[in-house]
């Protein structure tokens, strides 16, 4: 997948700035696609410039002016094109689990406190999740609002990266116990 497609669907959601773009993708697509705003502004020009956005120009009297970008019909079908083109399986790259797997051959209290800030960290972020998902389906109950909802798409990968954080959360609290366990007693 390449950045224009979550730029594309994220912008289905609305007419988003450049920087509003950006606080999306900090809240709603970070948890499977992460970007940085400058890449963000490169993509926007980019997809502008093939006709899959369009943006206008707001003028603003007491801040600089700004430019909105909606996606255009040419962009709804290289989304569509996108989503009929088979995905490939993801694979983990995660520098902690090539901690883990040398720590029995080091101290192994480093890799633990490292662990703990990770459970904490992805506890912190199920919180978040778990906000967002109320606020995505508002006065409806989870059930209903999977069956009737407006906007399924970005319920359901909220809750991917709910779920995510969970087995993060709940594998590094379990790694970091049994490092703890396993640890000869200082002598």
């Amino acid at each position: 997948m390449a950045l224009r497609h979550a730029v594309l669907a994220a912008l289905l959601d609305g007419e988003y700035s450049g920087y509003q773009l950006a606080k999306v993708f900090d809240v709603s697509l970070a948890n499977f696609w992460y970007a940085v705003p400058q890449q963000l502004y490169a993509e926007l020009a980019k997809l502008e410039r093939e006709g899959l956005i369009a943006g206008r120009q707001v003028i603003q009297h007491d801040r600089p002016n700004k430019r909105l970008f909606t996606v255009t019909d040419a962009g709804l079908a290289e989304l569509a094109a996108f989503t009929a083109t088979p995905s490939k399986p993801t694979s983990i790259r995660e520098d902690l689990l090539v901690m883990v797997q040398a720590v029995d051959r080091l101290d192994p209290a480093p890799v633990i406190a490292q662990l703990e800030e990770r459970a904490v960290a992805a506890a912190a972020k199920v919180e978040i999740f778990d906000r967002m998902l109320r606020r995505l389906r508002g006065e409806l109950d989870e059930e209903t609002f999977l069956r009737e909802g407006d906007r399924i798409g970005p319920y359901l990968t909220c809750l991917r990266g709910r779920r995510f954080e969970q087995e993060n959360r709940d594998w590094c609290e379990q790694a970091a116990a049994l490092l703890r366990a396993r640890a000869p007693l200082p002598g």
